[in-house]
């Protein structure tokens, strides 16, 4: 092979690890120094070598995640978590353990994906380097996080990395964050604004809360579940975005869903509606989303009417603390609870408008 084939060899080898063809550029230019290196005989090994200099971390001394070399185990797997470790898997990563408080269905997916279900979540981190949480509320994270239990995620923090995905209050994560550093490893809040959609495609918007070096040393690996990633801020920071993201979602929800219910009592053809809506100031994301499932009762569950609730329910308490009236988050907050008291609560968030159509169930 000559030295214009190596370096196609060498450039097509990188560019398919890397899926970062601009690191390589001027490729040509360095093929002597590769071949003084010994990497022309080895194209692995350049690619290697090229992507620790890409994801090299000089903030601080923070340690170095090479995501190559990374195991990465899931506490929590229900619609977001399963389709985020598919997706990871999907992505090359190596998924080696997955616990759920639902043993069978973590074991259905580990069965997927080749991996282990862990018994506990102290397994998935004594197995994996980056645990992924996606659980269902504060008490279920600090459950998973106790400082005394034997079956917690402390047990093996040390040298661990955790990127906490679930809408929490702000100060379960500041204390997350206090608890892994205090046992030698990293925390990271990870608040998704998306469905079960965007984390089985890689496309979250991601709101990332803690250390900046932190941050950046998971960024490429979040990178590939997400499509927006933003740092807020300090642990905590966050989580207080993502409240306030999920108290106007959900306003917007209830309010569209009293338009269209007052609507068809009204007589109006709730398509043309919804067209209308669409063009004018009444437009929304949530119009979108949910305005056609609203009028054909399709509440299949993307997000729960009873994760609604908890959502509101962390954005009054900090509106409380703040010392701010909020009447109109109040008012959807209770709706989502009457819905969850119906015995409605993991239908989505779009049936609320179960309440305010006239000739539906209360």
């Amino acid at each position: 092979m000559n030295q214009a084939e190596v370096e196609v060899k060498v450039k097509i080898e990188i560019e398919q690890r890397l899926n970062a063809p601009h690191l390589i550029l001027n490729l040509s230019l360095n093929l002597s120094l590769l071949h003084a290196r010994g990497l022309l005989q080895h194209p692995a090994r350049a690619m290697l070598h090229s992507r620790d200099r890409a994801h090299a971390n000089t903030n601080g001394g923070a340690s170095v995640m090479r995501q190559s070399d990374s195991k990465i185990g899931f506490v929590g797997v229900g619609r977001m978590g399963a389709n985020m470790a598919r997706r990871l898997r999907d992505q090359q990563e190596t998924i080696v353990a997955l616990y759920d408080r639902d043993h069978a269905t973590a074991t259905d997916l580990a069965t997927e994906l080749g991996c282990e279900a862990a018994a506990t979540p102290a397994r998935v981190a004594e197995l994996a380097g980056i645990i992924f949480t996606v659980v269902s509320d504060d008490a279920a994270m600090r459950q998973i996080f106790s400082a005394t239990g034997r079956e917690s995620l402390l047990r093996h923090a040390k040298d661990r990395l955790f990127m906490n995905c679930a809408t929490l209050s702000p100060a379960v994560h500041v204390d997350v964050e206090t608890l892994v550093t205090q046992r030698g490893g990293q925390s990271l809040e990870a608040c998704m604004a998306s469905s079960i959609t965007q984390a089985r495609q890689g496309t979250l918007y991601l709101m990332c809360g803690g250390r900046p070096d932190v941050f950046e040393s998971a960024k490429p690996l979040l990178e590939k579940l997400s499509a927006h990633l933003r740092y807020i801020g300090s642990a905590g920071e966050a989580a207080k975005v993502k409240a306030l993201v999920n108290m106007v979602m959900n306003c917007n929800t209830a309010a569209l869903a009293e338009g269209l219910g007052l609507a068809a009592a009204l007589g109006l053809d709730l398509t043309m509606v919804r067209d209308i809506f669409a063009q004018t100031g009444a437009a929304s994301r949530v119009l979108e989303t949910d305005g056609e499932d609203m009028q054909n009762r399709a509440h299949d569950c993307y997000f729960s009417a009873a994760h609604a609730a908890k959502d509101s329910g962390i954005a009054l308490a900090l509106a409380k603390t703040a010392g701010l009236t909020v009447p109109l988050a109040q008012a959807t907050y209770d709706q989502y609870l009457r819905l969850v008291a119906l015995g409605k609560g993991e239908l989505d968030k779009s049936a609320v408008s179960e309440l305010t159509f006239r000739d539906r169930e209360r």
